[in-house]
């Protein structure tokens, strides 16, 4: 059994037992519930409209970090503009335990 789910500005597919790195989540909490189901698929299909009525989705989060620095580089030719910048994006590790459709 899989599911879409909704979560960060962002649709992601996901199996019970799968690691996913996710947008940060501001919880101290070590469950998460994301209600926001946009499609259930198995045995059964279920397909929401926009979300799948009763439908969640429970993790564990398994940790928060950064990803690896990329640099962001602004440059206009023959005008002396170069801005340079780096940018390290939030992360959370969850690993889904339980879809209940």
């Amino acid at each position: 059994m899989y599911a879409i789910i909704e979560t960060g500005g962002k649709q992601i597919k996901v199996q019970e037992g799968q690691e996913v790195y996710i947008e940060k989540l501001n919880t101290a909490d070590e469950q998460v519930t994301f209600d926001k189901v946009l499609f259930v698929g198995g045995d059964d299909v279920k397909v929401g409209a926009p979300f799948v009525e009763g439908a969640s989705v429970t993790a564990k989060v398994e940790k928060h970090g950064r990803a690896k620095k990329i640099t962001v580089y602004k440059y206009k030719a023959k005008k002396n503009y170069r801005r340079k910048q780096g940018h390290r994006q939030p992360y959370t590790k969850v690993v889904i335990e339980k879809i209940n459709a």
